[in-house]
């Protein structure tokens, strides 16, 4: 399979796939509390891809394991767990586009720790309205449905855990598979939120006949579309492709996340929101394209520079 085919897969992935786990996560919590939900998620996944790697297991370093511990964190209860105990009170559309803000975040984590990847003015120029378009949907929110900020602000502690865990995994991409990194962290964030879900009496109160079958059904496309499949690709695009253009994902999945939240569920979506949702996207998209054309600029100067040598010696 050529390397083109592979990239236009794994963004198919974390686009579409990604974009409808918001939606399976409502579905899920119907029946299924959002720390349990998660956990089967991600601890599902991970042993699944740890089988997949076989023997690879055997030759990870210890740390290597603590830095797959950490992103584990990071992205599974961080994360995924905040996101879902969040959705019990915000619509899937709009955690979505919460979470849209993780690019501004990575830019930010890049900005304080520089590394290999420095953010470009006018990336950081393009924050503003990115920052009030998630404004404008909190206030929204808020006024439409009467809830309580805090959801939100969970939220957006959500998006910034979930952008601490891509800037340390994208460091530590080139050490093991992407299929085998996935499953050290799907792992020991899954194990992490059975911890949280037993501490905070869910494990206890839980039913397993009382699961409707739209929420087993939803918590299945979240291990197998969401974990398996889903965070394989993204991992393998930090591999292979620039982190920015990866982001890209944040403005693709809050569109799928609103069409399926009020299409299937009827959930409110208001003129003020879209405005809000639009200037997000805006955002995102210069920041990727100031990120990617910063890109293609160094690597220029890099072939220029090499050419250089050469003729210098030849």
């Amino acid at each position: 399979m050529s390397r083109r085919f592979l990239i236009i897969g794994a963004f198919a992935a974390i686009y579409l796939l990604w974009g409808s786990t918001y939606f399976a996560i409502t579905l899920g919590l119907k029946s299924i509390p959002p720390f349990l939900l998660m956990a089967l998620r991600s601890l599902c996944g991970g042993i699944v891809l740890l089988a997949m790697s076989g023997r690879q297991v055997a030759g990870v370093s210890w740390q290597a394991w603590a830095m797959a511990s950490l992103c584990g964190l990071l992205f599974f209860v961080g994360c995924h767990g905040v996101l879902a105990f969040a959705q019990q009170s915000v619509p899937s559309g709009v955690a979505a586009i919460v979470l849209a803000t993780i690019p501004f975040w990575i830019l930010l984590i890049d900005l304080v720790f520089p590394g290999d990847q420095r953010p470009r003015p006018v990336a950081l120029l393009a924050l503003v309205p990115g920052f009030l378009g998630v404004g404008l949907v909190a206030w929204q929110n808020v006024k439409q449905a009467g809830i309580s900020i805090l959801p939100v602000v969970l939220l957006l502690a959500a998006a910034l855990s979930w952008s601490a865990g891509t800037v340390l995994s994208r460091r530590m991409s080139n050490q093991t598979s992407a299929i085998l990194l996935s499953g050290m962290q799907l792992s020991i964030g899954g194990t992490v939120l059975f911890a949280i879900s037993r501490l905070t009496g869910e494990i206890e109160s839980f039913r397993p006949g009382n699961v409707l079958p739209m929420s087993l059904a939803a918590a299945l496309w979240l291990i197998i579309a969401g974990s398996v499949i889903g965070f394989v690709a993204y991992n393998w695009l930090l591999e292979n492709v620039s982190t920015s253009l990866v982001s890209t994902y944040t403005f693709v999945n809050p569109v799928i996340a609103v069409l399926l939240g009020t299409v299937v569920l009827g959930e409110p979506f208001s003129p003020m929101m879209l405005l809000g949702a639009g200037l997000v996207i805006v955002s995102v998209i210069v920041i990727w394209r100031a990120e990617s054309s910063g890109s293609s600029r160094t690597n220029d100067e890099t072939v220029r520079s090499t050419k250089n040598l050469v003729l210098r010696k030849t």
